[in-house]
Parts: C-alpha cells; sequence; structure tokens
C-alpha cells in the first residue's frame, strides 16, 4: 500500500530515468485535480493501493479491499442481511456513502440501486483494477456534488496486451473458540455448531485479453468475470448461535429474541398465553424461555452470483485526436435472509375478533380469551412465528450497463477531453416466504362446516373461496396448505439511469509566457463544462403498496423521479517560487464550480491549496475545500411510510418506566398505561419515512494541514491532519431524538409527531409511528489525523524487504441532531445513536519479502482496530443511558494475515495465503446499530467469520 508521497517519488525516478534515456515524460492526472502532470503528488492527500497490493490483499470484494483502509467505515456489503439493499458501498470518514463519490478511470458510476442510490462497487470487478486512488476531504469543486467526504477512483487496466486467465478459490476455516455467547447458548439448550474445516466458499475465474491494432495506433482490452460467494448462517458460528438480549444481565450474555415467538405470544384477558401441547392446553408465557431465537437462520453472510463483463478500446486517429471507449456489464444475484415472517403484533379485534364458535379453540383458549357463550367474540393481540415455513428470503438483482465515448488529445498546448458516457441500472426483487396480513385474518376467522370440518368463513360466504383455516391453537396443527395459502410473495422492480456529456480544457499557460518571473513552470488551468441527468424509478407491487405484508415492519411504496444538473468548473496551479532558499517549490491551487439544477437549487463549490517545500525533501500541503451535495431522487420523491427504527428501549414502557408519569403523557401515555406498556423485545419501532421535493443542499468546509518527507529515495513518511463538517444534513429527525425532546422538553413539535397505539407502545400496532421524513437537519464534524509511511530497502543476497503503513487516529466525530440540539461526540463509541464502532485509532502495517529464490515473496500484514465503547456509557446526556457491563466495550481487534506468491514458471503464478490467520473472534455485544450490525457484532468492520484462507493461479501469455 502506498500514499501519494511514496507513489510521486517513484514516479519521479521513472520519469528522471526516462528524460536520461531521451523519452518524454507522460503526464497523467491525479485524482484531486484535473490538471495533468508529471508526477502523481497531490496538494490533498490521496491514498493509492496498487495492483500488486490489492493482489497481496487475497480478497475478491472491492468492498473488503476498502473497508481495510483506516478512512473507509462500515456500509452495505455481504455481510448485511436484514436491511440489505443486494449493493456493496463505501463510506469515506462515516458521513455516509451518499457523500463519497466513486469514479472508474475519474468519471462517474450511475446510482447503484433504486434502493439505495450510492454507487454499487459490484460493478468493478476486483482483478481488472490498475490503481485505487482514495482522496479524503470535499472534492465538489473539481468532480460535482457527492464528494462531500472524498473520492474513490478506480484506474482500470485498459491498456493491456496479451492473455491472462485467474481461477481463484476461498474459504473460512474456523475453530469455535467458546466464550460468553457459547455459554449463553448452552444455558438455554440451543444447539451448538462444530468447528469448521472449509465453509462460505467462494469460487471465480476471469479472463484478460488485450492487443494493439493498426500498427499500434489502437489498442482493445476485454475482460470476462464470473464469481461465486456460498451463503453462511449465523448458526454456524457459536458467536452467533443466539440472538443477543439487549439488557444483559451484569457482566453476563444472555440469549434473548424476538417477542413474535413459536408456538405464540398471545395477549388475551387472562394476560400473556401461549401454547402449551398439541392437545391446546395454554400456559403463561415467560419472556426469558420462549422469545424467540432469529438469529441462527440470518444470513452471516449472503450468497451471491455475479458476471462481468468490461471492454476498453482506444484508437488514435492522428497526432491530435485519440478516439476511446468503454463498456461495462454486471448481473449479481443475491439472497438475503432473515429469520421467519409471522404474525407480528396481528389484532385481531373488530372485524377479526376471535369467535366462540371456531372449532380451534379449545376449552383452555375460550378460559383465557374470555369466551364463555356462543356469540361471543373477544380481541386479542397475537405474536407468532411461521417457523413452519422457513426464513423470510429476499431474492435481489442488479444488472448494470455502462458506455463512454470520447475523443482526447492535444491541439496546440491545449489538451482536450470531450465524452458522453451513459449508465443504466435495473433491479427486481422477490421476496418469499412472508404473510398476508389480509389472510391471516381470514385464515384465523374459522367455523364449522356443513361437512362438520372447520372452514373459513370468507369461504363461507364466499369472498375467499380460496382461504385455508390456520390452526395456531395447538401444537404442530398449520397444515401445508394454510401455508401455501397465508404465505405472500412481494415484488418490486426498478431502475436507475444516468447521462453525462462533458468537455475537459487544460492547458500550461507558460506557453504563452503567463509564469512568474520566480519559476521556471507556468500556471496550469483547467476549464470544463458537465451536463447530467439522473433518473431513478421503484415500482411496487399491490402487497407492498398496501403495507399487506406482515413482516416488512409497513407499506413499501414505488418512487419516480430524475433531475438535471449544470456544471461549470476551472481549476488553476500557480507555481509562485521555485530553487531558492527556504523555498525549493512554492504553488498554489484554487478551483470553483457553478452548479445549477434543474429542480431549482443552485450551488457554488470552490477550493484552495498551497504547497511549499522548503528543501527537496520536506513538503507541507495545505488544501480547504467548500463542498455540497443536492439531495438525490430518493430523498425528494420517496412517499412517506412505515418503517423501523432502533432505540435500546421505551422510556415509558415496562413496569418500572425510566421517564416520569408526566413526561410519558406528554407522549401519548395515560394514566392507565403508565407501568403497563410492553416494550419492543427486539429494539424496533415505528417511525414515518419520507422524501421532500423542498430539500436545500447540504454543504461542507473541510481542511487538510499536511507534511510529506522524503529524507531518501526509498523512504517517505506523511502526517496530515484533516478538520471537515457538513451542515445541513439531509435525512430524517431520528426517531429517538424526537422522542427524548418531547419527553424532556414537552415542546409541541416533537410532540405532535409521536403517536402511540391503543396499547400505548410504539410498536406493537401500525397506528404507532414517530414522524421522521427528510428535512435539511443538523451537522456532523469529524477531525483527526492520517498517518502514512513507505521504506523499501535491499538486502543482499537475502534479497529486498518493503514496509508500509497507514493509519488513522480519529480525534472527534461529532453530530448534532438539529440546530440547536446539542452536540456530541461518537469518537471511540458505537450503538443505536452513533452506529457502527468509530474506533479512535486503527492501522495497517505490511511487510513484503522479495526472497532472493527466482520468483517468491512472502508477505505479513497487522491489521488493528482499537476498542470503542457503547454510546450509553457516555457522559453526554444525549447519549448516556442505562446499560449493563457486558455490553460496555467492544475489545480491540489485532489480525494477523500471511500471504506468499511464487511465479514458478515464466507465464504461471501461484498465491496462496489466510487472513485473519489467528482465527480471531469478533467482540460481541446485544446492543448493534441497526442494519450494519449482523449477528452480534459488525461483519463489516471485523473479520467474523474466522480464519480466511485462498489460493490464486494467474496465467499470463
Amino acid at each position: 500500500m502506498v500514499v501519494a508521497a511514496s507513489a510521486y517519488a517513484q514516479d519521479a525516478q521513472q520519469g528522471q530515468a526516462a528524460a536520461t534515456e531521451g523519452q518524454q515524460l507522460q503526464r497523467v492526472e491525479v485524482t484531486g485535480s484535473r490538471i495533468a502532470t508529471a508526477n502523481l503528488e497531490s496538494v490533498s492527500p490521496v491514498t493509492v493501493v496498487g495492483a500488486k497490493d490489492i493482489k497481496l490483499e487475497g480478497t475478491r470484494s472491492v468492498e473488503n479491499l476498502l473497508n481495510n483502509l483506516p478512512q473507509v467505515f462500515a456500509d452495505q456489503g455481504g455481510s448485511i442481511s436484514n436491511g440489505s439493499s443486494g449493493t456493496a458501498t463505501v463510506n469515506l470518514r462515516n458521513f455516509g456513502a451518499d457523500r463519497t463519490l466513486v469514479l472508474v478511470n475519474g468519471r462517474r458510476l450511475p446510482a447503484g440501486s433504486p434502493r439505495n442510490t450510492a454507487a454499487d462497487l459490484n460493478q468493478i470487478p476486483a482483478a481488472l483494477i490498475k490503481r485505487v486512488e482514495v482522496l479524503t476531504g470535499g472534492a465538489s469543486a473539481i468532480y460535482g456534488s457527492d464528494a462531500v467526504a472524498g473520492v474513490v477512483n478506480f484506474i482500470m487496466n485498459d491498456n493491456f496486451q496479451g492473455v491472462q486467465l485467474e481461477t481463484n478459490y476461498a474459504f473460512y476455516n474456523h475453530q469455535q473458540n467458546g466464550g460468553p455467547v457459547a455459554d449463553a447458548v448452552k444455558r438455554r439448550n440451543f444447539p451448538l455448531p462444530d468447528d469448521k474445516g472449509a465453509d462460505g466458499k467462494v469460487k471465480d475465474a476471469n479472463l484478460l485479453l488485450g492487443g494493439n491494432f493498426a500498427d499500434g495506433r489502437g489498442n482493445a482490452v476485454a475482460f470476462f468475470g464470473y464469481k461465486k460467494e456460498d451463503p453462511l448462517l449465523q448458526s454456524e458460528r457459536d458467536f452467533t448461535s443466539c440472538s443477543l438480549d439487549g439488557f444483559s444481565s451484569g457482566n453476563t450474555f444472555n440469549c434473548g429474541g424476538s417477542g413474535t415467538s413459536f408456538p405464540g405470544r398471545f395477549f388475551t384477558a387472562a394476560g400473556q398465553r401461549t401454547v402449551a401441547d398439541a392437545n391446546g392446553n395454554t400456559r403463561p408465557y415467560v419472556a426469558a424461555t420462549d422469545q424467540y431465537n432469529f438469529g441462527p437462520l440470518n444470513y452471516f453472510r449472503r450468497p451471491s452470483e455475479r458476471y462481468t463483463f468490461s471492454s476498453f478500446t482506444h484508437y488514435d486517429i492522428n497526432e491530435q485526436a485519440r478516439l476511446y471507449t468503454e463498456a461495462s456489464f454486471h448481473d449479481d444475484h443475491t439472497v438475503a435472509q432473515i429469520a421467519p415472517s409471522g404474525l407480528f403484533g396481528f389484532d385481531a379485534s373488530g372485524a377479526n375478533a376471535i369467535r366462540y364458535e371456531n372449532p380451534f379453540l379449545t376449552p383452555a383458549w375460550r378460559r383465557d380469551l374470555g369466551l364463555t357463550a356462543p356469540g361471543q367474540t373477544a380481541d386479542a393481540l397475537i405474536f407468532r412465528r411461521n417457523v413452519e415455513g422457513g426464513g423470510r428470503q429476499d431474492d435481489q438483482r442488479h444488472t448494470s450497463y455502462r458506455g463512454v465515448i470520447g475523443v482526447k488529445g492535444d491541439i496546440g498546448n491545449w489538451t482536450y477531453d470531450a465524452f458522453a458516457q451513459a449508465g443504466k441500472v435495473l433491479y427486481s426483487e422477490t421476496y418469499f416466504n412472508d404473510f398476508s396480513n389480509v389472510r391471516i385474518g381470514r385464515a384465523l376467522n374459522v367455523v364449522t362446516g356443513a361437512n362438520g370440518q372447520p372452514v373459513c368463513q370468507s369461504v363461507v360466504d364466499g369472498t375467499d373461496p380460496n382461504c385455508v383455516p390456520y390452526n395456531i391453537w395447538s401444537l404442530g396443527k398449520v397444515s401445508p396448505e394454510a401455508l401455501k395459502y397465508l404465505q405472500t410473495p412481494g415484488f418490486q422492480k426498478g431502475s436507475t439511469s444516468q447521462t453525462v456529456q462533458g468537455l475537459n480544457l487544460s492547458t500550461d499557460l507558460g506557453e504563452y509566457g503567463i509564469k512568474l518571473p520566480t519559476t521556471s513552470r507556468g500556471v496550469g488551468l483547467a476549464l470544463g463544462w458537465e451536463h447530467r441527468t439522473e433518473k431513478l424509478s421503484l415500482d411496487t407491487d399491490t402487497a407492498y403498496q398496501t403495507g399487506d405484508l406482515a413482516g416488512q415492519g409497513g407499506p413499501t411504496f414505488g418512487v419516480s423521479g430524475q433531475f438535471s444538473v449544470r456544471d461549470y468548473y476551472a481549476e488553476a496551479r500557480i507555481p509562485v517560487l521555485e530553487k531558492l532558499p527556504f523555498a525549493d517549490q512554492l504553488t498554489m491551487t484554487a478551483s470553483y464550480r457553478r452548479s445549477d439544477y434543474s429542480t431549482g437549487q443552485k450551488t457554488n463549490s470552490y477550493g484552495f491549496g498551497a504547497e511549499w517545500a522548503p528543501v527537496q525533501a520536506a513538503k507541507v500541503r495545505f488544501a480547504y475545500q467548500r463542498a455540497a451535495r443536492a439531495a438525490n431522487v430518493v430523498e425528494l420523491f420517496t412517499a412517506s411510510g412505515l418503517g423501523l427504527f432502533g432505540m435500546a428501549s421505551d422510556p415509558c414502557a415496562g413496569a418500572k418506566p425510566t421517564a416520569t408519569l408526566a413526561q410519558c403523557q406528554r407522549t401519548g401515555v395515560t394514566a392507565a398505561q403508565y407501568g403497563t406498556i410492553e416494550d419492543s423485545p427486539a429494539q424496533q419501532y415505528n417511525a414515518i419515512f419520507g422524501g421532500n421535493t423542498k430539500l436545500a443542499p447540504e454543504k461542507s468546509d473541510s481542511y487538510t494541514l499536511g507534511l510529506v518527507l522524503t529524507p531518501m529515495r526509498n523512504l517517505s513518511l506523511t502526517i496530515d491532519a484533516f478538520d471537515m463538517k457538513v451542515e445541513g444534513t439531509i435525512g430524517g429527525m431520528p426517531a429517538s431524538t424526537t422522542l427524548t425532546q418531547c419527553l424532556q422538553t414537552g415542546d409541541p413539535k416533537f410532540c405532535s409527531l409521536i403517536t402511540r397505539d391503543r396499547l400505548g407502545s410504539l410498536w406493537a400496532l401500525p397506528t404507532a409511528n414517530i414522524i421522521a421524513t427528510n428535512q435539511n437537519l443538523g451537522m456532523r464534524s469529524t477531525r483527526g489525523l492520517d498517518l502514512g509511511a513507505n521504506y523499501s530497502m535491499k538486502l543482499g543476497a537475502y534479497g529486498g524487504l518493503d514496509l508500509s503503513y497507514i493509519g488513522t487516529v480519529l480525534d472527534e466525530f461529532k453530530s448534532e441532531d438539529f440546530p440547536g440540539s446539542g452536540e456530541y461526540d461518537c469518537a471511540g463509541l458505537h450503538g443505536t445513536t452513533c452506529g457502527t464502532p468509530l474506533p479512535k485509532y486503527r492501522h495497517k502495517i505490511r511487510a513484503v519479502w522479495g526472497t532472493p529464490w527466482r520468483g517468491l515473496e512472502l508477505g505479513v500484514t497487522w491489521r488493528h482496530i482499537n476498542a470503542v465503547k457503547l454510546d450509553a456509557t457516555s457522559s453526554n446526556p444525549l447519549l448516556n443511558a442505562e446499560f449493563e457491563p457486558a455490553d460496555e466495550r467492544l475489545a480491540s481487534r489485532d489480525y494477523l494475515d500471511l500471504v506468499g506468491q511464487w511465479a514458478f514458471h515464466k507465464n504461471l503464478t501461484l498465491r496462496m495465503g489466510m487472513n485473519n490467520a489467528l482465527d480471531k473472534d469478533p467482540p460481541v455485544t446485544g446492543v448493534v446499530a441497526a442494519v450494519f450490525g449482523n449477528g452480534n457484532t459488525y461483519p463489516q468492520v471485523y473479520d467474523a467469520m474466522g480464519r480466511h484462507i485462498f489460493l490464486n493461479l494467474t496465467a499470463k501469455f
């Protein structure tokens, strides 16, 4: 792994060698600037990951490659199941994937999915990457909207000659290490898995073809790839074999689960009851033993199958014009499986009330329901898991097409690049094994038919002749026919599309005499224009739109919309001093972009910077960027609908609420309900989410100040301080914040957003919700240090050694939910408010030994992630809450990766290695943030599945 300083040093050495041989220096464009220079230097810090480093990683997943960088935080990926979008995204500085711009060869990728507009990294084949350039800090003035947190630019191998075939095989090898979760599993008599010799297997193969044509004036490259990943269930690891209780007991973890249980949780006139046996007897529901262990059926890593194709062609029409094209395709199919559906608080009242005449009701049930005579009905609230039908499966498919055509070259002293590109992503989803709420009501309304057999009332009256009775009142009485009737698929389909037309011009004004007398270099200038159109549509079927699917948490509405933007931008690089005492080099930079959106919004982004090298071996660099991000189609146009949010607990729930009666009454709790409200055992509550067409663009300011030292040719050191802030963040007011503000202040602007159901809860019935539609809200800011070092040395008869280090110190990560609400700092924390772990320090240290034995290289990498605490442990009153000692801390993790590659033939190279060679389990907790938490941990942050062993064979001709 290299940083910009060492890349510059290497490139400069190569350039000097080329100049010695009389060759012309090649001008290149580094991420963060449109002005091509003879080296890879940048006023802003750029981390560069080269092709060799990528191969040594042993990962065939672009998301995992990036997640290993200290500047990158967890986001969507293959280890997310509940809440998966089916995509893989990158999140720089934890500002969110929508604030990270992803480029391929300097040009945008389209929105990855109508369900998640961030660019989908699955479109990028890892085997085709030449290098990855990661710029952290605003770059909207250079690249436009979305570059608030930074830019990730994938430079592809687009000028290849020959034939290259790669085959790869990887798997996880894991010894069940025991520990507090395994102990909790044993106490509940749940099954524990055996050691795993090889699971979670990954197989992929790719073919790269390339060659010159037209007497060397052109080159064409074609790439074909296939990859298949096997699923891995949470039941296959002892630390995920049960879902931990969100409220552990002291220093002991306990298995918890969901109150939507099996054989059921029935709120009746006699209290909470459940089924005792096949004869329909009943007994009290006991949460400690009856909660449903939903974890084992969840995918710890989703299965996927992916096909990719890419091609790159260029042809020199003449000395002034090169025609080039790019084309890419990917088809990714994955399944996100979570625990079975069921009756998630089915409200058996009113028209759905339970009748005395139901032949499935046993005397015990009639007693508990208070039914004593024919004609009577009883109300009940039913939570029952569909264990007979198996897990819910979200079958998702993304297919993308992207093409670029352009002409670039030199006319006089001007370099130009005129291009047009188009990208489209097709999305389809089928959700299997969910229940229909309407059919639940019909299947529970059972009477005795003319033949003396149980039959649905809807069959008798003709409203639904297909109805099949659903007998949940005794164990083992649910029929396959009833499941076939109740299990209803949901369908979604949609697409995203993007078109961009652009013209970039750059020149060295020194050719026109425009330069300062204190330097030999002229002023570099870049000018450009772009026109971009973004479209998105998502259509949902009736089952989704009406909220009929019981396991979805509410309706899912379609969305459709588009916008276009015209950009005009300019950039200047001004050499000020050169070869003077205490000023071997002083260069200033400036950039500006004006964006005009069809939605009526206009933004101005700008930046300036400076590089000062008092001597050749030391350089100070500074950059400031004002960046902007306009709302995307989903944020603008999504219809409002019911969804779920995570919260540690409802302060007004339980036998001893933590909030007072007066406070809870502000949120809609009655005196009779206080102290009797059931809390959500899954820590999930209802909220109304949706778009807002009046959203203003977000604005951000970022500062970087760094020092680059190159005391010798084979050593480079970098230290860069960063300070970034984004204001007017787009999003829904956190529902938990709305609740807290209402409890504490009684302010109607918060309390009016809260509606409790007839039980007083915020989760049990669909009528409960907190409104959290999109607004321009608060602020996020972060500051810290990025550190880097590279050193190479010759060992004489023992070969050579390359050492690299990259690390990040996170000093603070502050948030303000809305203006005036107060700030809280999440650095070093994780949890229901702070979300994914934000360790205060991470590093990656690698040593590669080029042995004296021909073609053999050996490498070792040490990855470190600092410990983090639960956000509830903070003294900040906005975070502080009750917690148990067992959940207080996620311990630090150190991972050892080993790799070797052997070029045993001039055409053949074998690579093999293991990541997490010591098979370290991830830290676990009973309190994980929604979506990015899975299996009692954060598998997008930690190596959660064990020792990863990989083999690669590359044949090149």
